[in-house]
């Protein structure tokens, strides 16, 4: 199953970072957040990702262009006017990563729309380019297949911040709407899984993903919440970054679930 992700807004809550790359391209612990996502679906064995750039696109492409050699001990031979590269160790990871120029000013939905025909006709899984979280992969997918809905969205309890979900007893999303005062409500932290019709319910690029289409769906009892207990965390300010920096140099990243 492919994992697409979102990774082409302009990030501007962050915009001391991202003013020079796109947000999902930030390091965390010396590696790109976007990384550290990939690691995680890695991890339960998905390895094909299809990622949706936009603002300095450029970047992405030319990091995952590079990530062999960043990766690899190389010998470069220039002796008796040779010009050849040998590759010691190479630790660089079994992944297919497709990176797509959705637009600079697409919406989230729009950008989903663009890469259908990487997707195919088969269910992906589709998550966003900035937080990191220690969800289950497997479980996720199971819960998915288990109720045999259109989408399947991760939901988490994260305070007041965020769009909340009115979600019902059986796990069905009645509602998928803005916050209001007294909201305690789970918010939505991607990490969906969609069957291939989710795509006929997005327009075209000026769709957001977290208005028509997933409202449509909800109306349809099409869209049902895995809840997530564990951690999860964005990264849109510079404080969170420095929080995640700081659980990762300290061991301690409970997002980090794959061995070294």
């Amino acid at each position: 199953m492919k994992v697409v992700i979102l990774a082409g807004g302009f990030g501007t809550r962050i915009s001391e970072e991202s003013q020079f790359k796109p947000k999902p391209m930030v390091d965390l612990g010396g590696m790109p957040i976007i990384w550290h996502i990939m690691k995680l679906y890695s991890a339960y064995g998905f390895n094909e990702f299809i990622i949706c750039a936009g603002y300095k696109q450029h970047v992405i492409k030319e990091y995952f262009a590079d990530y062999f050699l960043h990766t690899s001990d190389i010998t470069y031979d220039f002796t008796n006017g040779k010009n050849e590269m040998i590759v010691h160790h190479n630790t660089s990871e079994p992944w297919k990563v497709t990176v797509v120029d959705t637009g600079l000013n697409t919406m989230t939905g729009g950008r989903v729309k663009r890469v259908k025909d990487y997707i195919g006709a088969e269910p992906f899984m589709l998550t966003y380019g900035d937080g990191v979280s220690d969800l289950n992969i497997t479980e996720l997918l199971k819960f998915h297949k288990s109720h045999g809905k259109m989408v399947t969205m991760s939901a988490y309890n994260a305070g007041q911040r965020f769009g909340v979900l009115d979600i019902a007893d059986s796990g069905a999303i009645r509602e998928f709407r803005e916050k209001t005062q007294g909201d305690g409500n789970m918010i939505n932290i991607g990490f969906m899984v969609c069957q291939p019709e989710f795509l006929d319910y997005i327009d075209g690029d000026s769709t957001v993903l977290e208005r028509a289409p997933l409202e449509r769906v909800a109306k349809l009892g099409q869209l049902m919440a895995y809840k997530h207990e564990g951690f999860w965390q964005c990264m849109d300010t510079v404080r969170e970054k420095e929080a995640l920096e700081k659980m990762w140099v300290s061991g301690q990243a409970p997002w980090k679930v794959w061995e070294d």
